[in-house]
C-alpha cells in the first residue's frame, strides 16, 4: 500500500493518535512539515490518502504554501483518494470545496460536548453515538459546502464536521494526546487568559481537569472514525 501522507502545518500540531493508529495498524504514513518548509509533493499518485492537522493560522492568510496544498486537496479528491482534516485541515478541505471559512460567533477552547446529526451516514462514522466530548481550540469555522453531509455540531459552532464521500472534515480535535493538551495549554496561555469571558473558553485547570480519562474517552471515538476512514484508503 502507497502510505498515508499527514500534512502537519505548526511543530506542536501533529499527527497525534492518528499517527499512533496508523502505526497500529500496520499503514504506512510519512510527514510533510510546513512548518520546517518541506515541499508538497506535485500530486497525490503516489499516496493512498491524506490527513491534514490543525495550526493557528486562516486558511484566508496570505501563505505561500496554501493555495499549493488546496490544489493537492483538489487532486486527491479527483483520484479518489480519501481527506481527512482536523480544525484548519477541515477549514482547508471546506476552501478545496469552494465554501467560505470565517470567524465563529464564539471561539472554542477546551472540552465541549458536540452532538451526532442523526442519520445513517452519521452511524457510518459514529455508530450509535449521540454526543461526546471533544477538544476545541479554534475562533473560526467552515461553511457546509454544497453536496457534503452535516455530522456534528455544539451549541457555539454549527458546522463541527461533515463527510464529503469518503472525505471527512473536523472543526474540532479527535486526535488528541495528554501531552498535546499539555503543550497547548502552556503555549497557549495567554490566549486563553485574553478570551476567558468568552463562553466557549474553559480555563487551563478545567481543560487538564480528569485529562488521561477524558483523552481516553475521545481516542475511543476517534479510534471508530479513523477506521471507518482507512476502508477507503486507495489500494
Amino acid at each position: 500500500m502507497n502510505p498515508v501522507v499527514v500534512v502537519r502545518h505548526a511543530l506542536t500540531e501533529g499527527a497525534g493518535y492518528l499517527g499512533d493508529f496508523l502505526t497500529e495498524k500496520q499503514i504506512p504514513w510519512q510527514m510533510i512539515r510546513i512548518d520546517q518548509g518541506d515541499p508538497l509533493p506535485a500530486d497525490m499518485a503516489a499516496y493512498s490518502g491524506m490527513a491534514l492537522m490543525g495550526g493557528p493560522m486562516s486558511v484566508n492568510d496570505d501563505l505561500p504554501w496554501i493555495a499549493p496544498l488546496v490544489r493537492l486537496i483538489q487532486d486527491a479528491m479527483q483520484r479518489d483518494i480519501p481527506v481527512l482534516g482536523h480544525c484548519l485541515g477541515g477549514q482547508l478541505i471546506s476552501k478545496a470545496l469552494g465554501a467560505r471559512v470565517g470567524k465563529n460567533p464564539v471561539k472554542e477552547i477546551g472540552w465541549l460536548e458536540v452532538e451526532v446529526t442523526p442519520g445513517e451516514i452519521s452511524q457510518q462514522w459514529f455508530g450509535d453515538l449521540r454526543h461526546f466530548n471533544a477538544f476545541h481550540w479554534h475562533g473560526e469555522t467552515f461553511a457546509l459546502p454544497e453536496g457534503a453531509t452535516h455530522l456534528l455540531s455544539s451549541p457555539y459552532c454549527r458546522n463541527q464536521a461533515y463527510a464529503f464521500g469518503k472525505h471527512l472534515a473536523l472543526q474540532c480535535h479527535i486526535e488528541m494526546t495528554a501531552e498535546m493538551v499539555k503543550v497547548w495549554c502552556g503555549n497557549g496561555q495567554d490566549e486563553i487568559g485574553g478570551s476567558i469571558a468568552s463562553t466557549g473558553v474553559q480555563t487551563v485547570e478545567e481543560i487538564q481537569r480528569d485529562l488521561p480519562a477524558r483523552v481516553a474517552g475521545l481516542n475511543r471515538v476517534s479510534h471508530r472514525v479513523y477506521e471507518h476512514w482507512i476502508r477507503g484508503l486507495a489500494g
